[in-house]
């Protein structure tokens, strides 16, 4: 079993020398400064990694610290690789042992074709999918129905719906990894492009993920058990691009859809994420007595594992809830015992979709519980922190916590710095399709319009208009 237990990046502490933590900080500001980056660091951040509790540097992080380290490579530096990070299970099970081959009678997976191949192209990737985020090639196969050709390709299906799926058929281990690289993939793309345009292709591998789970030919338990946690995950992706993408009732149906298959299944992980999007779902539908239940529902779930950063969440999740409801006091308890959860650091036991929750996640979420209760300046004190600390390779968050601070400082006077916030999210537009992006945008304009004398604002709110009209 892993343990959650930091191990010491000795190999770091050594490149610091005799600079105290502060004075290496330092350094890395001005290294980043000198390549254009813009990062955060100071004497806790370069604590932690020490420690090892950062095991993997963000991406403008690390294009700093090769800078800084001209010929050294990540692991040079103490680091482990990225798709280790990011790859971790959402909790520790021992890996089954290999599939028999299939039976002649079944049929056999594809081999890999032609660069040529859209599917092909995909399958390629596949084992260094986290790896190649940026990829033109991997986008574009997606937003032609990739998932689908790669989920029935991986499943044996041809192109066959999924009505089609043969039953009884045994579902082994190539079945199971092909929902589990459907919902990384899914994950990887909205954190680039957003959710607008992926959402229609995603439901089509969620409908073959649960024909598999309706044919009920497993092999063993634990291919039971991952095709269920599998199938769930990849449900709450889906409810997740609806949900984003404005279609609010598709979401609860979907997040609905992950809750029963956990309760089914006894699994707590993945309850705990269903419930923790549910929570997120009815604040932004108005439901914040739902938001409140839901969340402290997730934090039971949690509690039988060791993570106390999905803790932090879900407290998160809570204050936002007591913010819509106009309750300061529980509002302030909620967000205090987050910060709290939070301090306690990262775990192996931290589920992989986490890997978006860092401090910039936490800074946002904070400045929308502010928000709900009208301070708006602490809000847009927090919605800033979020976009100087996001790593600008997830640049559908990047957007978006801009957004928010346009928004706040709009709506708390400050009108020449809402218009620059806002320009930047309309630069950034092209790449990230997002309708809650839009809405925020079109909220920021419209608080700015009695201000529309201001060269800058004018300047914004024209180019707004001229982006809504070219849509």
């Amino acid at each position: 079993m892993a343990s959650s237990r930091a191990v010491p990046n000795h190999a770091f502490r050594r490149l610091r020398a005799q600079r105290s933590p502060a004075e290496f900080a330092a350094a890395v500001r001005r290294a980043a400064r000198e390549i254009g980056e813009h990062v955060a660091c100071d004497a806790r951040y370069v604590g932690r990694v020490e420690a090892g509790e950062i095991r993997c540097p963000n991406y403008a992080y690390e294009r700093v610290f090769l800078h800084m380290f001209p010929g050294l490579t990540l692991k040079d530096l103490g680091f482990s690789a990225r798709e280790e990070v990011r790859g971790r299970a959402a909790r520790i099970m021992a890996e089954p042992p290999p599939l028999p081959p299939p039976p002649p009678s079944l049929p056999l997976p594809p081999a890999p074709v032609s660069d040529t191949s859209t599917a092909g192209a995909i399958r390629d990737t596949s084992e260094t999918s986290d790896t190649n985020e940026e990829s033109d090639v991997l986008r574009r196969a997606f937003m032609t129905s990739g998932p689908v050709t790669v989920m029935a390709a991986s499943l044996g299906l041809g192109g066959a719906p999924a009505a089609a799926v043969p039953a009884p058929r045994r579902v082994g281990e190539t079945e199971v990894a092909a929902v589990e690289e459907a919902v990384r993939r899914i994950r990887l793309l909205d954190d680039r492009h957003g959710a607008d345009g992926l959402y229609r292709q995603a439901t089509r591998p969620l409908r073959v993920a649960y024909a598999l789970l309706d044919a009920g030919a497993t092999t063993r338990q634990t291919t039971a058990d991952r095709l269920h946690s599998g199938a769930g995950e990849l449900s709450i992706s889906v409810g997740w691009l609806a949900h984003d993408s404005g279609r609010f009732e598709d979401a609860r149906s979907h997040y609905a859809e992950a809750l029963a298959t956990a309760r089914v299944a006894a699994d707590p992980a993945l309850e705990a994420h269903a419930f923790c999007n549910m929570s997120f779902l009815a604040r932004d539908s108005g439901r914040c007595r739902e938001a409140v239940r839901a969340a402290q529902a997730g934090a039971r779930a949690a509690a039988q594992l060791a993570s106390p950063r999905l803790l932090s969440l879900l407290a998160l999740r809570e204050a936002g809830g007591w913010a819509g409801l106009g309750d300061r006091t529980n509002c302030e308890r909620a967000l205090s015992l987050a910060h709290g959860f939070f301090e306690r650091g990262p775990s192996d036991a931290d589920p992989e979709w986490m890997s978006f929750f860092g401090e910039p996640e936490l800074e946002s979420q904070e400045a929308l519980c502010h928000e709900a209760l009208g301070d708006w300046a602490r809000a847009a004190r927090h919605a800033y922190r979020a976009t100087v600390l996001q790593d600008p390779h997830f640049a559908r968050n990047l957007a978006l916590y801009r957004a928010e601070l346009s928004t706040d400082l709009a709506r708390a006077g400050s009108p020449d710095a809402a218009a620059v916030a806002g320009h930047q999210v309309l630069d950034l537009l092209d790449g990230v399709q997002s309708s809650r992006i839009h809405t925020r945008l079109a909220t920021t304009a419209r608080v700015l319009l009695p201000q529309r004398r201001l060269p800058e604002v004018s300047a914004f709110l024209d180019r707004h208009a001229a982006t809504n009209a070219g849509t």
